[in-house]
């Protein structure tokens, strides 16, 4: 095999520019955790409105999924980068200054549309610029930005909480600080190579190449994705993501969103407060429990960056799926038996540390990875609308199941969700690491 030579630099510093979008997923996905306990009181929310505006953020992202995935087809990766950009970061102030329930709900929806257009372009953008032996790795950059932005939103929240009824105006209204530097910096990127190609703009997209590696990387891979495109014509002249030689791939990549999301963990970053209030934990003690979730979040995503490129996508999911299955039977034993904050602190960072060296990031790798290249945007729209909705029902359930069954109930049913994930992914998934795009398409029948 022909080595080639790479601009790592380069590569590493795009990636992270491009993965910013996820510092915005990640600060809005946290800032609810802290906002919850003064929007009860401001709102005063019942169960049930208080799943709906944690969720609506969903909903929001599913349109954002499909405006993206329209942008992305016909203008390139760049332009959906910037419009979430400025929707989020007008949507933030929207959220700051909200005077009723339903004008904050609006604008938690339209913060959604930015970050389902950022969710969706940041990884397919990572995966489009990076060469085989580092995708991995750079796709999970967006992970770590997302549980950066979850860590430091925490901190901001936890710091926030003394001033007043009024706190979570300036909790939302500081989204404005991440969305404006993510602009700057996506003026800054190439076009992905792959959607140059895809439009016939060959010279461009060998430039991009050119800066990314040596010129017979450029060449090679030109020649790569031309005949990708050409065998993706060929093999599904509708170029549908329903297509029988695409059908497969876009199933696991639907199943493997749906996964991620009814795994459960999320309800822990969202409902955190919900869940210590139950075992007696104090505000102050609810606020600091979500900066402890942060930093293991943090922590183990580092670690999965680590080897993602080297034990591989699937041995990691397994071991997630497994994992997270005995947990969350322990932690909602200790739930019903109101066990020590403490101790159940200690199960839910365990949890954490599972999540985010397996499901978080490598669901993320995995849908930027499978589908071919030219059907890359709409069935990543696909598989990330599938996501955001899985998400909904999870956050807008959950605070009427816990007052049905008690916080415990629904962790039961998480812990089966797993267990058949595992199998799933057992028996559909194959491993993808050192791969090519071009290599990887056509392999999930």
């Amino acid at each position: 095999m022909t080595q080639h030579r790479f601009n790592s630099g380069y590569i590493v510093a795009i990636s992270f520019i491009s993965a910013l979008g996820g510092y915005l997923f990640g600060f809005d996905f946290a800032v609810i955790s802290g906002a919850l306990p003064f929007l009860r009181t401001t709102f005063g929310l019942t169960p049930w409105w208080e799943g709906f505006l944690t969720g609506s953020l969903a909903l929001g992202c599913m349109l954002g999924c499909l405006i993206a995935g329209s942008l992305a087809e016909k203008y390139g990766r760049r332009p959906g980068l910037m419009t979430a950009a400025i929707v989020f970061a007008l949507s933030s102030v929207g959220m700051a200054l909200s005077n009723s329930l339903t004008v904050f709900i609006v604008m938690r929806f339209a913060a959604g549309i930015g970050v389902g257009m950022a969710s969706m372009l940041s990884p397919m953008y990572i995966a489009e610029i990076s060469p085989a032996a580092v995708r991995g790795r750079n796709v999970a950059i967006n992970q770590l930005t997302i549980v950066i932005g979850i860590l430091i939103t925490n901190l901001v929240n936890y710091m926030l909480a003394d001033n007043g009824d009024n706190a979570w105006r300036w909790m939302f209204g500081l989204g404005v600080v991440p969305s404006v530097l993510f602009l700057l910096g996506v003026i800054w990127l190439p076009e992905s190579p792959r959607w140059l190609m895809q439009v016939n703009r060959q010279e461009q997209a060998r430039r991009v190449l050119g800066k990314i590696g040596d010129a017979n990387f450029a060449e090679h891979t030109v020649d790569d994705i031309k005949r990708s495109l050409v065998a993706g014509k060929q093999n599904a002249v509708s170029s549908g993501v329903w297509a029988p030689a695409v059908r497969g791939a876009v199933v696991v990549g639907i199943l493997l969103a749906v996964f991620q999301q009814f795994c459960g963990i999320n309800v822990v970053f969202n409902y955190t407060s919900t869940i210590f209030e139950s075992v007696g934990a104090s505000l102050n003690q609810q606020l600091f429990e979500t900066v402890s979730i942060g930093a293991v979040n943090l922590v183990f995503t580092i670690i999965a960056m680590w080897q993602v490129d080297k034990l591989g996508r699937k041995p990691l999911m397994l071991a997630g799926a497994a994992g997270l299955s005995v947990i969350y039977v322990v932690l909602a034993l200790l739930l019903k038996n109101q066990a020590a904050a403490s101790l159940v602190s200690v199960f839910v960072l365990i949890a954490i540390a599972l999540y985010a060296t397996s499901l978080a990031p490598v669901t993320w790798v995995l849908i930027a990875e499978i589908f071919p290249n030219h059907i890359r945007a709409r069935a990543t729209t696909v598989a990330v609308i599938a996501l955001w909705a899985a998400y909904f029902v999870l956050v807008f359930t959950f605070p009427v199941l816990a007052q049905k069954l008690g916080a415990y109930g629904p962790f039961y049913m998480y812990a089966g969700i797993c267990v058949l994930g595992y199998f799933f992914v057992r028996s559909r998934v194959h491993e993808t690491k050192g791969r090519t795009l071009e290599e990887i398409s056509g392999g999930f029948h």
